[in-house]
């Protein structure tokens, strides 16, 4: 059975690239342009690994991020944030995300990083 994994990425262009690379490593994908839409998805499904992105349109991936790493129902899920801002990367470490990719990104790196996180 394939991993999920769900992407949070408001820039459009950027979660197609990821989603795409994702399916053709046969992974299951999710993806939400907003936080809201990432919550519904989380309602209907736990995913395996979250990729988000620390801007969004409406919240905080950092704030996200710890809320789910102090919840008992998904602080399991490793979280990789997202950011092309350099302050981010500590930011993440604060919300205990499992690991930070900066923008631009590659995407070989991208993938390596994410099957890390699964192993």
């Amino acid at each position: 059975m394939s991993k999920l994994i769900q992407i949070i990425e408001d820039d459009e262009a950027i979660r197609d690239v990821i989603e795409y690379i994702l399916q053709q490593s046969e992974f299951e994908v999710t993806v939400a342009a907003n936080a809201r839409e990432f919550k519904i998805n989380l309602f209907n499904t736990l995913p395996d690994l979250i990729l988000m992105d620390v801007r969004l349109p409406d919240g905080n991936g950092i704030q996200l991020c710890r809320k789910l790493k102090q919840s008992l129902d998904t602080r399991h899920i490793p979280v990789i944030i997202i950011s092309a801002h350099a302050n981010a990367e500590q930011s993440s470490k604060e919300a205990f995300a499992d690991d930070f990719i900066s923008k631009p990104f590659d995407l070989d790196d991208l993938l390596k990083r994410v099957e890390n996180q699964l192993a």
